[in-house]
């Protein structure tokens, strides 16, 4: 009897031990859980939302689709959707990704300091957000903001626009949205570099919102004012493909001296067309794959091993390495 007793006791304190380490935890720290409720090095899996501009632009749907493949590489399901710049539709997508409970949010936003709230929103709800393309004005809400080097490769493209003109002329900007940072600071590569040539002289400076219909209509409006026009640079290649069509349009072809910035395609070709004179590359594939990467480092470890700020290096394509490109990436 007295046996069969110490044995219930000790049975008994074999269960109270257990209960009191669950309770207490043992003497080793707990490991820290990241945004979306995993464990440290947890495995991949569940729902990134991956929100872009409208992906009826080139760029922007190679930033998409590369996203998506990354994604789904890694063992994720993807959410894949377009605010079209407008910020209260991208409040919208944010709002359907926290209530789908979606582990990381990859979002090319809709405007620097618009943004900010959707952002801090998805970030209060524990899902990490991981900008690309475009930065917003704060820092401590995105997991990450990894976008191109726009000043290093504006002035890439200007240096370029300076060679293809010979140094001298007049020329027309064409800049991005007023609300996209990567616009300001492209414009403000170009000048660094043209401003520092006495003989080129800008005639004309207008914005066309990245719209390619947009940079059509504006140069047709110049170009009917004066054909005394040496030279196009816009702060992308939808922009400058609109300008293409205008120029060709008015019969300038030759005359005119157009560059781009994006590196897409419709660019490549039109250099290789003899029509353009160069863009200069924003990898989008790989920024977007790099912040899916980072997104699933996060995701399982609760960090990304990274800064926040990123900033890749472009690349200048012109007619002597257009052969050398593909969809916004060098082809391997």
């Amino acid at each position: 009897m007295l046996s069969r007793m110490r044995g219930r006791l000790a049975i008994l304190g074999v269960v109270a031990c257990s209960a009191l380490a669950v309770a207490c935890g043992s003497e080793e720290e707990p490991a820290a859980t990241p945004a979306g409720g995993a464990s440290k090095e947890a495995e991949a899996g569940g729902l990134i939302a991956i929100i872009t501009p409208a992906s009826d632009n080139p760029f922007f749907k190679a930033e998409a689709d590369a996203a998506d493949a990354k994604a789904k590489e890694l063992g994720y399901e993807t959410s894949v959707a377009s605010h079209d710049d407008d910020p209260n539709k991208q409040s919208q997508l944010i709002d359907t990704a926290i209530s789908r409970k979606a582990k990381a949010i990859i979002l090319d936003n809709a405007g620097a300091d618009a943004s900010i709230g959707a952002v801090k929103k998805a970030k209060d709800a524990g899902i990490p957000v991981f900008l690309i393309d475009r930065e917003i004005n704060e820092t401590g809400i995105a997991a990450a903001q990894i976008v191109s080097n726009n000043a290093q490769g504006a002035q890439l493209g200007a240096q370029e626009f300076v060679k293809a003109l010979g140094g001298k002329g007049k020329y027309v900007e064409l800049v991005g949205k007023e609300t996209d940072t990567n616009a300001g600071v492209r414009s403000g590569g170009y000048a660094d570099v043209i401003g520092q040539v006495p003989d080129l002289e800008e005639v004309d400076k207008q914005s066309a919102n990245w719209d390619q219909q947009e940079a059509f209509t504006k140069v047709e409006t110049i170009l009917q004012r004066t054909k005394d026009i040496d030279g196009i640079i816009a702060g992308n290649d939808t922009m400058a493909l609109g300008a293409v069509a205008a120029v060709k349009a008015a019969g300038l072809t030759d005359k005119i001296k157009i560059v781009g910035f994006d590196g897409s395609p419709d660019a490549i070709a039109a250099i290789k067309a003899g029509e353009m004179q160069a863009t200069v590359l924003q990898p989008a594939a790989l920024i977007a794959e790099m912040a899916v990467e980072q997104a699933d480092q996060f995701i399982k470890t609760g960090k990304t091993g990274q800064p926040e700020k990123q900033s890749i290096d472009c690349e200048l394509i012109t007619a002597e390495n257009a052969d050398d490109y593909g969809v916004f990436a060098k082809k391997s």
